[in-house]
C-alpha cells in the first residue's frame, strides 16, 4: 500500500502516540469536533477533551496496544486500517488478541473521526 499518503503518515503518528500513552501528541492530530468510538463501552465521544477523558478512563482499566498492519485508502477519502490489537488487563493477562478494522475520516489534514468495523476478506483481497 502507498504509505506516502500524508493521511497514512498522520495515522502512523497517531497510533504511535496512542501506544506511547502520549495523549497530547495524539490530540494534536485531531479536529476540534473529532468523533471517537468508545470501543470498550459503546457509543462515541466528541472533541479532544472527551477523547482525553475516555482514554484516561480506558487506560486505568485495561492496557491496549494497537499496531497498524495495512492501510487501505478508500475512494471517498477515508482510510481503512487493519490493526493488530492486543488488550491486557492491568496485571498483564491477555484479554483479547485479534485483528480489527479502523475506518478514519479526515478534515483539514487532521483526523475527524474513527469507527471500529469488522474486517472482511474483501478488505484485503491481495493478502
Amino acid at each position: 500500500m502507498n504509505s506516502a499518503l500524508p493521511e497514512i503518515e498522520l495515522l502512523r503518528a497517531a497510533y504511535a502516540a496512542f501506544n506511547a500513552r502520549d495523549i497530547d501528541a495524539a490530540l494534536t492530530l485531531m479536529t476540534a469536533d473529532v468523533a471517537w468510538p468508545r470501543a470498550f463501552k459503546g457509543g462515541f465521544v466528541r472533541g479532544p477533551q472527551a477523547v482525553r477523558a475516555y482514554w484516561s478512563e480506558q487506560w486505568s482499566e485495561i492496557d491496549p496496544h494497537v499496531e497498524p498492519v495495512t492501510f487501505h485508502p478508500e475512494g471517498d477519502g477515508r482510510i481503512l486500517v487493519e490493526v493488530h490489537q492486543v488488550v491486557r488487563d492491568l496485571a498483564g493477562i491477555v484479554l483479547a488478541d485479534d485483528r480489527v478494522g479502523h475506518r478514519f475520516t479526515f478534515e483539514r489534514d487532521l483526523i475527524q473521526g474513527m469507527e471500529v468495523c469488522p474486517l472482511s476478506s474483501s478488505d484485503h483481497p491481495n493478502e
